[in-house]
């Protein structure tokens, strides 16, 4: 009875074991390497000292920005995943991560399916179109169509009042 239960002991911490080994290299140090942000946010991340330069290995999936004291603006473009390398001052890796960009938050939003287009709106006091990656052509170039536009009028009465003569 006891050589019985003393295998039942060894097959069970082989086990244990061999559940820790397999969990190890992909588990903790896996999600401690990945930031992850939503497309059209940003994040912040404090960078180790020393760092120079910054490098994104995709700029259509993420963007980062390099602000004073170490900081660092990512902010999501596209969908999918790509890697961050922070080189020093001689070109030295100090820090490599992934950035995993996300669909947008889903506070607010409502998809319409109209057969196989989709529309995607912000809904906060009431609906509005919103330009998200992977709407129907017609409903996104329309929408981002009207953004422009007035994000251009905008810019130009800007201009515009900046030379006009101050009033006296």
């Amino acid at each position: 009875m006891s050589a019985v239960f003393g295998r039942h002991w060894r097959l069970f911490g082989i086990s244990l074991s061999a559940l820790f080994l397999a969990a190890a290299p992909c588990g903790f140090s896996a999600r401690a390497d990945t930031l992850t942000v939503h497309v059209d946010s940003a994040r912040l991340l404090k960078l180790p000292a020393n760092v120079a330069t910054i490098v994104i290995g995709n700029p259509l999936i993420a963007d980062a920005t390099l602000q004073n004291g170490g900081l660092l603006v990512i902010t999501g473009k596209g969908y999918g995943s790509t890697n961050l390398l922070a080189l020093d001052h001689k070109g030295g890796v100090i820090m490599r991560d992934t950035v995993q960009v996300l669909g947008p938050a889903a506070d607010h939003l409502v998809v319409v399916y109209r057969g196989i287009r989709r529309e995607t709106w912000s809904c906060v006091r009431e609906c509005q179109p919103r330009n998200t990656l992977g709407d129907d052509q017609a409903f996104f170039g329309a929408s981002l169509g009207q953004t422009t536009a007035r994000n251009g009028a905008a810019a130009s009465g800007a201009a515009a009042a900046a030379a006009a003569p101050a009033p006296r």
